[in-house]
């Protein structure tokens, strides 16, 4: 008889590189404690680490990513400014994502759990980038004085916020947009177009966006830790326990990479040996 899963939802927060605590964590613990959730949602960075769980892929996104950083020496895109924009950020992005989400997995993704990925959208339309810029601000503001994942100031300002639904997308042929566009944080990157409305990292609406329908016990996977987290029935909140070696968009340096996936090995070990001792 299969176990029962302990969580009926799994939620992947973003936090760009630092997301590579999730697939840590969740390599030592999912087979572990059975999680096999029947709703997904994810947002920026968490997008990809959402996919490499559906198709059990996650140390394949790491193992390509760290060997992409090895062969990258800048984060400014000094040789390839006329086909990268600023940064090689997006362009490698996407080429990890093209190599290991590949038809096989996008099949396995086609017919998983539901999973939802959470596009932001900028206050104006006609000015996506400098509008962008004006979301990020607010939300950085609010992130050092609230201190909470579900940011309040950017929809004040007009950012709204759309869920994707993951397995159409991986049907349609447009996962691969779908989970690049998830990542895009003005003013670094340029702001694509998602059904002809421009997109910004949906991490300026929420960093722990819930499934639609909401409901049973749910564990939500942050890349950081955050003063003020909700008190709500049935939803667990975990975190690093230490800061990760990775920041949000260095693509310079595997050697951080590994450290922030070893971070999610630890605390994954560590959560389990909790468990066992309730």
């Amino acid at each position: 008889m299969a176990r029962q899963t302990p969580f009926e939802q799994l939620v992947f927060s973003g936090g760009g590189l630092r997301c590579f605590w999730q697939g840590g964590f969740i390599d030592v613990v999912r087979d572990e404690i059975g999680l096999e959730p029947v709703r997904i949602a994810s947002v920026s960075g968490g997008a990809l680490s959402a996919a490499g769980f559906i198709c059990r892929r996650g140390r394949l996104v790491f193992d390509v990513m760290t060997d992409r950083f090895e062969k990258a020496d800048s984060n400014v895109a000094w040789n390839t400014f006329d086909e990268d924009g600023v940064t090689p950020h997006q362009r490698i992005y996407r080429e990890v994502v093209d190599e290991v989400i590949d038809e096989e997995a996008r099949a396995q993704i086609a017919e998983g759990p539901s999973w939802q990925v959470l596009l932001g959208h900028p206050p104006s339309d006609g000015l996506p980038k400098a509008s962008g810029v004006a979301a990020v601000a607010a939300y950085e503001a609010e992130l050092h004085t609230r201190g909470s994942p579900h940011p309040e100031t950017p929809e004040r300002l007009g950012v709204t916020s759309s869920l994707v639904d993951g397995r159409e997308a991986a049907r349609a042929g447009r996962l691969t947009d779908l989970i690049c566009a998830a990542a895009v944080i003005p003013p670094v990157f340029e702001p694509p177009s998602w059904d002809g409305r421009p997109v910004i990292d949906g991490g300026m609406a929420d960093q722990a966006p819930m499934p639609e329908p909401n409901a049973g016990a749910t564990l939500v996977l942050l890349t950081r830790r955050y003063d003020s987290l909700p008190d709500v029935a049935g939803r667990t909140y975990l975190w690093p326990r230490d800061e990760t070696p990775a920041d949000k968009i260095d693509f310079t340096d595997p050697d951080k990479l590994r450290g922030t996936w070893d971070c999610g090995v630890d605390d994954g070990r560590r959560y389990l040996k909790d468990r066992k001792a309730l």
